[in-house]
């Protein structure tokens, strides 16, 4: 180990967007709070000004790249990087810049850790499969999920013993319903054209199929409730023709003037307060899924497809609700459920999930139960 403090390596593919790059963030920033060396190794992107300001050491390598070649040439740059920053654990949290990060710590002799992000589509051939493996080979593997767990277990063979469960978190500092001014209230509305006078419906997420925006539409056509507004807060990434299926599909259904299309927000935190019910309708299961404990956090009412990180974060009928995944006439009970309860029991179910969100999800449990496994790793 170093000499002075202890140096953590973190290599996924970019710094874009995305769940997998704010814990590397969050992580990191814990790291150099706790006096710890924090290192990001990516492709680069947006977000990594968030670690640069912070006085966050960044550095750009191509490790996005699925290029055998160039995973062989990374492996050598990270552990020149390894000997240069004398790192002391290298985590991985993506399969491409996991082969080269493993390659480079077994040429350095330094431990190799990784975090299994998503429960990769294994495919009928073993190749797929094997490409996965790398994200449970290191000296431990966290899971984000006990549904991930559960999905390394069965397809990977592993070793219990060396899968530690981490839930990712939702920064609740942020994430407060007390921290939403009046003014920021005003100002999003007005952009957006929030109608007063109508329950808002939201469904936040980047627009691409297995999110579940078609069963949302079609949910929305078979409630007995035709008085609301409902929001798709996302970006659709150049995926035109699919937004423009979901703008043809809404009409189609006879729903049009009451659903619109936001492009990605900076302040979600102010986008949940605007709504009175958050949806997340994903068809294939989320790995754990940020969505619904951040609109938990600020109060909301959620509504969940019944798999995956939802049936962890939301106990249905207490602290949300959630519905077999797929069926949109579940989901319109559901709705119709949640605009039909009193405002009594909207308090209690709300009070109940800020509550769990607080005690079992938070951002700083996250990092700490992190540090711990670096920790245990590095024996100290």
């Amino acid at each position: 180990m170093n000499n002075n403090v202890p140096v953590i390596l973190q290599v996924l593919p970019r710094l874009e967007q995305g769940g997998v790059e704010r814990g590397t963030i969050e992580v990191a920033t814990a790291l150099r709070e706790a006096g710890w060396e924090p290192i990001v190794v990516s492709g680069g992107g947006r977000m990594v000004y968030e670690l640069t300001k912070q006085g966050i050491r960044h550095i750009t390598l191509p490790v996005y790249s699925k290029n055998p070649l160039t995973i062989r040439r990374n492996a050598t740059l990270l552990a020149n990087v390894i000997k240069e920053y004398n790192v002391d654990i290298v985590h991985a949290r993506s399969r491409a810049p996991a082969w080269s990060a493993k390659k480079a710590a077994e040429m350095t002799g330094v431990p190799f850790l990784t975090s299994f992000h998503g429960a990769y589509n294994i495919g009928p051939f073993k190749l797929k499969k094997r490409y996965n493996s790398v994200m449970q080979s290191g000296v431990l593997t966290i899971a984000v999920s006990n549904f991930i767990k559960r999905h390394i277990l069965e397809n990977y063979g592993t070793d219990e013993s060396k899968i530690r469960v981490i839930h990712r978190g939702v920064d609740i500092k942020r994430f407060d319903m007390s921290k939403v001014t009046p003014e920021r209230l005003i100002a999003l509305s007005k952009a957006w054209n929030v109608p007063e006078d109508k329950p808002v419906i939201m469904m936040p997420g980047r627009l691409t199929r297995w999110k579940g925006q078609i069963v949302l539409l079609e949910a929305l056509s078979k409630m007995k409730h035709r008085d609301w507004r409902c929001i798709f807060v996302g970006s659709d990434q150049g995926r035109t023709s699919y937004s423009a299926e979901l703008r043809k599909k809404a009409k189609k259904l006879g729903i049009a003037d009451s659903v619109q299309f936001v492009d990605r927000c900076n302040e979600m935190e102010v986008a949940y307060m605007l709504s009175g019910i958050v949806v997340s309708a994903s068809t294939d299961p989320e790995a754990f899924g940020r969505v619904l404990p951040e609109a938990q956090a600020m109060g909301r009412i959620v509504i969940g497809s019944n798999h995956g990180g939802a049936t962890e974060t939301v106990k249905d009928g207490e602290t949300g609700f959630l519905f077999p995944s797929g069926d949109a006439q579940a989901l319109a009970d559901c709705l119709d459920k949640a605009l039909d309860m009193t405002e009594e029991e909207r308090l209690a179910m709300a009070e109940k999930a800020v509550e769990s969100v607080r005690n079992d999800f938070s951002t700083a449990k996250m990092c700490a139960k992190t540090l711990d496994v670096y920790k245990e790793i590095l024996k100290i």
